[in-house]
């Protein structure tokens, strides 16, 4: 756990902000559900931007940051989940607590007010924690979809997977179709952790083993059957300061051009020189 207490004050320090490329391993599915459905399309389409471009919502990536942080630290128990909804068959249930150094409340937030525990008694929260992570839409670079690439698939920047679902029973099939974006299809992706305290600095390094632990699960829809596997490459981390904003001074880049396990070492190595030097 952290070295946050109930009596850390909160001060804006600065801004640590990662940016790089997601890889596409594998076929990627982040389902847009079916209620955009056209005749003769898929059964599980891929969500779209505007310009009909595939994208990974923030949404999703920060989901699964979470989940992973929560289940490497032990709390995706009953004892520790509450539920956001109990609507039967869309059951939502994610980690909070009201500790104060409880890592992943500080970095996603905490909501105050009374939740129901999946297992033990009711928990009041009394305040608000803000959220330090934001992930943000990754555009697809639409020059990593290559015309040799394009020549195979099924839509202009998407392929179908064809599954078949078989009763145990009769051995009846039953077929389904999954949209993906093609396996060597690279995504832009953004990350920026607010830094409201010298405590706050450490957390960055949970944010970079969710990231590595990704690389090893899965992103999206169809994970346990192949779809999803996802690496990170040309990772930047710059810090902004508080002076960044209120007078103009220089960021500081403090890697660039690396993968995760470089990126990690790099910022473990520098023990949070960056804040001594704003």
């Amino acid at each position: 756990m952290s070295a946050h207490t109930t009596q850390t004050e909160l001060k804006f320090l600065g801004k640590l902000i990662l940016e790089g490329d997601l890889h596409c391993e594998t076929g990627l599915h982040v389902g847009a559900g079916k209620g955009s459905l056209e005749i003769g399309g898929s059964d599980n389409p891929v969500v779209k931007d505007a310009f009909g471009h595939p994208y990974v919502p923030g949404s999703s990536l920060r989901g699964k940051l979470r989940s992973l942080l929560e289940q490497s630290s032990g709390l995706a128990v009953p004892s520790e989940l509450v539920y956001l909804s109990k609507r039967k068959g869309q059951e939502v249930r994610i980690h909070q607590s009201d500790r104060p150094d409880d890592e992943i409340c500080l970095l996603f937030g905490r909501n105050p007010g009374r939740m129901e525990r999946v297992a033990g008694e009711s928990m009041e929260s009394p305040q608000a924690t803000p959220a330090r992570l934001a992930v943000y839409d990754a555009p697809l670079h639409l020059d990593s979809i290559t015309p040799q690439m394009r020549e195979n698939l099924d839509d202009e920047l998407t392929e179908v997977k064809s599954e078949n679902a078989i009763d145990r029973i009769t051995s009846q099939a039953n077929p389904r179709t999954l949209e993906r974006v093609p396996a060597g299809a690279r995504f832009r992706v953004r990350l920026v952790m607010d830094v409201l305290c010298e405590e706050d600095a450490p957390l960055f390094s949970r944010v970079l083993e969710a990231l590595r632990m990704l690389e090893d699960d899965s992103l999206g829809g169809g994970g346990s059957r192949g779809s999803g596997r996802v690496r990170f490459s040309g990772m930047k981390l710059t810090w902004r300061g508080k002076n960044y904003y209120a007078t103009g001074a220089a960021q500081k880049e403090l890697g660039a051009g690396l993968d995760l396990a470089a990126l990690q070492t790099g910022f473990q190595e520098a023990a949070f020189s960056f804040l001594r030097e704003e």
